[in-house]
């Protein structure tokens, strides 16, 4: 089963596949450091998100993520949407989102279209006051020969140490709080060293997709890319080896010695990923679907098999067999954003959608560009949602391979996540002008059916053949155009 999950996807150590997809996060400030050194000053006069929120600039990928995050949730992640420009020129208002819902509004004509991840914020100034803390937090605790830490023996440097990490995991709090809060509230169910390790992997994954779309992408080229990324994936191997160069790098090293089946090889390939966003070199259409499915395990998979350690597995489960539920809610998380962002993915001349199925349903893609919304449209969309609903069915299957503590994040995550295509069809199929969210309300309301779920999980099922799993081949729904699975059994 090993080769063959493996195979499937390219990852590190079997066959690799030349099709990468990319992680859709971003942090960006004014003159900052090369954007493998992710954290540096910053001017709260000028604080732009990239193109993974969607605003004027340009950039940005799909993740945690967002970090589908940890548990997955990160993908589920609420998200800061700072555009906080002092001396607009254009003399416009700084976008203010109440929540993630309000997220990504597409305001074409020159406003800023948010991507996947925003934050609730009382105001754009007070979250740019937040950004600038957390940047000089992280300086600060870069200051000092950290490497040495790791050959700490004697008391004092071992006090140090522990001080530093301990720094250094209140940073990363900081971060995934500020930058992903509706993530950061379903580690809280999680033990303390867990948690900490989510955070931890959440800030690297940041980290790592900034190389892409922070700041300096802008005015970078590939080759400068294709050079930042080789230094971060040294970066990385270094950090397996136990030497950190920073101290968020530290909490990362910490996070591998607690978690010794951590894997590399999830990391590696969302490095890999990232050059599907280098330009001149990335993907910006997909031709099948089975491009697609891989974009979307370089960008959201491979971070449920990197929190899969962390989470646990139950008794008589081993983290192989929970693998392949791991891998389909990072997918059904990811197929969700790009059903969520058609219209914000094309104001930045992207289709994600595959054009095979565009030309099954007899849609031309420029017509999404123009944001058309005809009866040939909303079948695709039907089609699409029902392909995304089947991946969630797929993770469900994995609620129960998980430790008791496990459970809940990730079935939060399924439970809310899913509501999010039931959004969609409310809003007719209209993803170019109407934004698909879950009100915090219904966030609540969703909370004690998941717990409860969570505690009477089902039976273990691992007997999860690959020809199931990879929902490439389509017949197997045995799905007629006309008739697609609706919201109203929306049950997972």
């Amino acid at each position: 089963m090993r080769d063959q999950w493996s195979n499937a996807y390219g990852m590190h150590g079997y066959e690799k596949t030349d099709h990468t997809p990319r992680l859709q996060t971003s942090l960006e400030f004014a003159n900052p450091p090369p954007p493998y050194e992710f954290f540096g000053a910053g001017r709260q006069a000028d604080v732009r998100p990239s193109r993974a929120t969607g605003t004027s600039g340009g950039g940005g990928g799909r993740c945690f993520g967002r970090l589908g995050g940890g548990c997955c949730s990160t993908l589920s992640a609420a998200e800061l949407n700072v555009n906080v420009i002092n001396n607009n020129k254009n003399g416009v208002a700084p976008v203010r989102r109440s929540s993630r819902e309000a997220e990504g509004h597409a305001a074409r004509g020159g406003g800023s279209a948010s991507s996947a991840l925003c934050m609730s914020a009382a105001s754009t100034g007070t979250a740019a006051n937040d950004i600038t803390k957390a940047v000089d937090n992280a300086k600060r605790l870069t200051e000092g020969d950290l490497a040495n830490l790791e050959l700490a023996k004697g008391p004092a440097e071992l006090s140090r140490r522990r001080a530093v990490l301990n720094q250094a995991y209140q940073e990363c709090e900081r971060i995934t709080g500020i930058f992903a809060k509706t993530f950061y509230l379903g580690t809280k169910f999680m033990s303390p060293v867990a948690r900490k390790a989510v955070w931890a992997i959440y800030v690297w994954c940041r980290r790592t997709d900034d190389i892409v779309d922070g700041p300096r992408a802008m005015v970078r080229g590939k080759k400068s890319m294709q050079k930042d990324l080789t230094d971060w994936a040294t970066r990385l191997d270094n950090v397996w080896e136990g030497k950190p160069r920073d101290a968020l790098d530290l909490a990362l090293v910490d996070v591998r010695e607690n978690y010794p089946t951590l894997p590399i090889a999830p990391f590696k390939d969302m490095i890999d990923g990232m050059i599907m966003d280098v330009p001149g070199i990335g993907k910006n259409r997909y031709q099948t679907f089975e491009e697609l499915e891989l974009y979307c395990y370089r960008v959201a998979g491979t971070v449920g098999l990197m929190v899969l350690p962390i989470l646990g597995t139950a008794d008589g489960v081993s983290e192989e067999d929970a693998k392949f539920p791991a891998l389909s809610l990072g997918i059904a998380l990811q197929l969700t954003n790009i059903l969520r962002d058609v219209g914000e993915d094309a104001v930045r001349g992207r289709i994600y959608l595959p054009l095979e199925d565009l030309e099954k349903f007899g849609v031309d893609p420029e017509n999404i560009m123009n944001g058309i919304l005809d009866s040939n449209y909303k079948d695709l969309m039907r089609y699409q949602i029902a392909r995304a609903r089947f991946y969630y069915k797929q993770a469900a299957r994995g609620i129960p391979m998980l430790s008791p503590e496990g459970r809940l994040p990730v079935q939060a995550s399924l439970d809310m996540y899913g509501k999010i295509l039931t959004a969609i069809e409310g809003n007719n199929y209209d993803n170019f002008r109407k934004r698909a969210y879950i009100s915090k309300t219904e966030k609540l309301l969703t909370l004690p059916f998941s717990y409860a779920k969570s505690l009477n999980p089902g039976e273990i099922n691992t007997n999860i053949d690959d020809s199931e799993f990879k929902l490439t081949r389509f017949d197997k729904l045995e799905m007629e155009r006309e008739a697609f699975p609706t919201g109203e059994d929306d049950q997972f």
